[in-house]
């Protein structure tokens, strides 16, 4: 036992002999080395959580996105933009329930931010709420002022399925969070 506690101190670099670089020194990497660096520089910025989420979300790891915004949060405070983000990061994770009261607050904060009434036209179609998800729809798409098709075949999928009940019957993952400008999401449909 005493020997990997021996061990295990000796790996730390415990001081600054033997070449071992000191605490809160940048790690040093050859330039062309293909592994990451194993620590960070001091003082240096780090990258917006909510640039790393959007980019996770894209490469389909929403855990890790959710972490991410969970992070922005920390260091920007409870924005519409994080909450329609951890929003979308849990709707994708099929956390209906957090989604959608999530993607509600951010409406609350800005009732004229379009991506957040979007997704949460989204939630609403997921729980099976398609006369409200319809009117939120309506609402995104008059904020939008018709620009986007993305928001406009939302709504006429909402539409139509309303109208006609035998519109069920389409594969439930017929919709889907599409990332938007700097990372916020629309609904598209896979028909």
């Amino acid at each position: 036992m005493s020997a990997l506690m021996i061990s295990v101190a000796g790996c730390q670099g415990l001081g600054n002999s033997g070449g071992s670089r000191g605490l809160g020194t940048a790690p040093t990497q050859k330039p062309d080395s293909p592994y990451a660096p194993a620590g960070s520089t001091r003082g240096a910025a780090s990258v917006d959580g909510l640039i790393v989420g959007h980019r996770l979300m894209q490469a389909g790891e929403y855990e890790l996105a959710l972490k991410a915004y969970l992070r922005s949060a920390a260091d920007h405070g409870i924005t519409v933009d994080v909450l329609s983000a951890i929003g979308s990061a849990n709707l994708q994770l099929g956390r209906l329930g957090q989604a959608e009261r999530q993607l509600r607050q951010a409406v609350e904060k800005d009732e004229r931010f379009v991506p957040a009434w979007n997704n949460l036209g989204v939630v609403l179609m997921e729980r099976g709420d398609i006369g409200e998800a319809a009117r939120v729809f309506r609402i995104a798409y008059g904020l939008d002022s018709g620009q986007s098709a993305d928001i406009r075949e939302n709504l006429r999928l909402a539409l139509a399925r309303q109208e006609n009940a035998d519109y069920d019957t389409v594969d439930e993952n017929e919709f889907a969070l599409m990332r938007r400008g700097s990372g916020d999401y629309l609904l598209l449909s896979t028909l």
